[in-house]
């Protein structure tokens, strides 16, 4: 026992003694390396709570709209808290699509014939499970609009189908690749055709069902446009924007600095040219589609086909007919748009405050941080954003509290 006793004795002193020798070399365990650490973490914590955690800005050109959001969304009201470790515009941007899970949804397709004689694809999800909308003809109808190149697929599509399947309504995609038919078109801000025929083509389909619109990025340019020249015209009952740009010339030029051109700005043309080599049978009777592929920029791209396309005489004035920024006050109907400040695709200084302020029918909430549709929040942002509680509490309030919405002047 005594010999025991000593062995064990000798083992915690030469244990004491290597922690000992450790603590004079190691980082972690040295007095000055652990006051490092808890010295760099303290620091940053203040930071992020003094400088990146903050309340969005709601701004409204009317006190009924802006008094409505902050009774019915508190989401408006709260701060964000953007993810610590990813709080970065162009880390939340690239990281969103790989970071935030993708619910699975089952959706039922339908292609319905557009204007110029092309087919518009519909992904529709129609929550026939629906406990608070039983009644198929009354169920709420939601139509959203994805982004450039987006499909139904995307996260940020499927995570506000879940948040609209948990509200029972009906959900409906503007889906997947430009009019396929006789003349194939590519995605053009300022043409409203194809979204006018959807929302017509829905109103038909369920004309006791009221509708809403959500847009994301170019999905929220052409629902403004669109909007802009209906006026009241139209039976949508309220728009969500999302990270829309709201002056395409500001949008561009912010893409071509040369880390953004090189993170978005190839990476997007790419997509836009596999898009038109998908139909390039068709359209390289019109077109130098070769030329077309050369492109190495959003901007050489729309110059040298999308202008084109849509008939116009230069980019310049595509641009300017699809900056949604020059039809903000032609708007009737309640608009709600969410704009981070920090987002590349859509610089703040283009972000529309003063156009805002002078149309009672719209609100525009700005966060400090979020990217471009990223508003990742939380420890690990798998399963919410900042956007889907805004999109969640706004659906809710203009399908439930609609009536309050009438007369906003």
């Amino acid at each position: 026992m005594i010999s025991l006793d000593l062995n064990f004795n000798i083992l915690t002193r030469d244990l004491s003694h290597y922690l000992e020798n450790q603590v004079k070399v190691g980082l972690f365990g040295s007095g000055v390396g652990l006051s490092l650490v808890l010295g760099f973490s303290a620091a940053y914590t203040c930071y992020y709570l003094i400088s990146v955690a903050k309340k969005p800005q709601l701004i409204s050109g009317g006190k009924k709209f802006y008094h409505f959001l902050r009774e019915q969304c508190p989401v408006v009201s709260e701060t964000y808290y953007p993810t610590f470790w990813c709080w970065e515009s162009r880390i939340q941007t690239l990281l969103r699509p790989f970071v935030t899970a993708k619910p699975g949804v089952v959706y039922r397709n339908e292609l319905i014939e557009a204007a110029d004689g092309g087919q518009i694809s519909l992904d529709w999800f129609d929550n026939d499970d629906s406990f608070s909308h039983p009644d198929p003809a009354t169920r709420p109808t939601v139509l959203l609009l994805p982004g450039l190149t987006g499909t139904s697929r995307e996260s940020y599509i499927l995570h506000m189908v879940q948040q609209s399947r948990d509200l029972g309504y009906r959900w409906v995609v503007l889906a997947g690749d430009p009019g396929s038919g006789p003349t194939p078109r590519t995605y053009c801000a300022a043409n409203t055709e194809d979204l006018e025929t959807v929302i017509e083509h829905i109103q038909r389909t369920n004309e006791a069902a009221p509708i809403m619109a959500a847009g994301v990025s170019m999905g929220g340019m052409m629902l403004a446009n669109y909007l802009g020249r209906k006026g009241r015209e139209t039976c949508l009952k309220g728009v969500v924007v999302f990270s829309a740009g709201w002056d395409v010339f500001e949008c561009t030029a912010s893409l071509e600095k040369p880390l953004d051109r090189f993170l978005f700005n190839s990476y997007l043309t790419s997509c836009l040219q596999a898009s038109v080599h998908r139909h390039r049978p068709v359209l390289e009777k019109c077109y130098d589609i070769d030329h077309v592929m050369k492109a190495r920029t959003i901007r050489e791209f729309d110059e040298r086909f999308t202008s084109i396309m849509f008939g116009y005489s230069t980019n310049d004035d595509y641009y300017h007919d699809a900056s949604p920024v020059h039809r903000l006050k032609s708007v009737q109907v309640p608009m709600l748009c969410l704009n981070a400040a920090d987002d590349v695709f859509s610089p703040s200084h283009a972000i529309p405050v003063e156009a805002v302020k002078q149309n009672p029918n719209l609100a525009l909430l700005i966060t400090c941080h979020g990217g471009h549709i990223g508003f990742l929040e939380g420890l690990w942002p798998r399963q919410s954003t900042y956007m889907d509680r805004v999109f969640k509490q706004f659906a809710k309030a203009v399908i439930e509290q609609g009536s309050r919405l009438t007369d906003l002047s």
